[in-house]
């Protein structure tokens, strides 16, 4: 069988699964959730199913943002009582109208343990668009999923995976209707992830239309990271794409958008905002990036 190594754990997280379980342990800490049952809108037994858009930094920037969201499915999941078994993953830095791609092997290693790919989930979809298809062999570096394998295989030991890279264009909220659809032909608790970094601001991005300075960090944080992630809570994959590309706000708009059409495919209306934060928070520079956890 074939999985695929991790490139980036030792680096962009730990590398060990002895440390992945402590800086986990760390989020955990820092993280409050206390709220979460009250704000959660109430489940339908019938289709259950979650959703999130998580960013995908190293861990020490943006790993207690990302660990939130799915540290909340959990939470809920266990008070419900209905655990997500499938989760599709969708990522990658992709131009609009490019190829969208979808991973064929068996699965993925990971500091904490194998994570598994859902062949029958992924051949389904695979008959249902053209994707350029992965495998272990591949040489492209994708920190946008893998940084989240830990936190899935950690929190889900007995979930499975279907990973794909979606282009930021029309396709992508068909994609993630079609995730919803397929979880829902195979009688799946599925949930459905979109990873996506927010605006990457500064020199360093070639981005800086609010000068540098304070005055810049504030504009990110309360304006152009805010009308973005408004689009998310409000469910709307339709703007998410047109948003992104024209304010910046968003490097992997494809993938947050089929995330969140998934969701609204059955029924979600709204997000929660677990967690937001910028690279600045942790590290004051003239380039940063932003970094927002929603659950649905």
């Amino acid at each position: 069988m074939a999985y695929k190594k991790s490139r980036f754990a030792g680096t962009w997280y730990p590398g060990s699964g002895a440390e992945c379980v402590r800086s986990m342990k760390s989020f955990d800490e820092e993280i409050d959730l206390s709220s979460l049952l009250d704000e959660a809108p109430e489940r339908d037994a019938g289709r259950p199913f979650y959703g999130g858009v998580v960013p995908h930094a190293g861990w020490y920037f943006s790993g207690k943002t990302a660990f939130s969201v799915f540290r909340g499915i959990d939470l809920l999941s266990r008070s419900w009582k209905e655990r997500p078994d499938l989760f599709f993953l969708f990522g990658m830095h992709l131009p609009p109208r490019g190829p969208n791609y979808l991973f064929m092997d068996e699965g993925f290693e990971t500091p904490v343990g194998r994570l598994e790919v859902n062949r029958e989930a992924t051949e389904l979809m695979a008959g249902r668009f053209q994707f350029v298809e992965m495998s272990t062999r591949d040489t492209v570096s994708d920190n946008t999923t893998e940084l989240q394998f830990p936190f899935i295989r950690h929190l889900f030991p007995e979930s499975e995976i279907v990973l794909l890279g979606v282009s930021p264009d029309e396709r992508a909220l068909r994609i993630g209707e079609a995730a919803f659809e397929t979880a829902l032909a195979l009688q799946k608790k599925a949930c459905f992830i979109g990873s996506t970094d927010l605006t990457h601001y500064g020199p360093n991005y070639g981005f800086t239309p609010r000068g540098i300075g304070s005055e810049s960090v504030q504009w990110v944080k309360e304006e152009n990271d805010r009308e973005i992630v408004d689009v998310f809570l409000r469910a709307r994959p339709d703007q998410v794409i047109d948003k992104a590309l024209s304010a910046h706000n968003a490097c992997c708009p494809g993938a947050a958008a089929a995330a969140i059409a998934a969701v609204k495919k059955g029924g979600a209306d709204r997000g929660i905002l677990i967690d937001y934060t910028t690279s600045y928070d942790r590290h004051p520079d003239s380039s940063f990036v932003g970094y927002a956890g929603v659950l649905y």
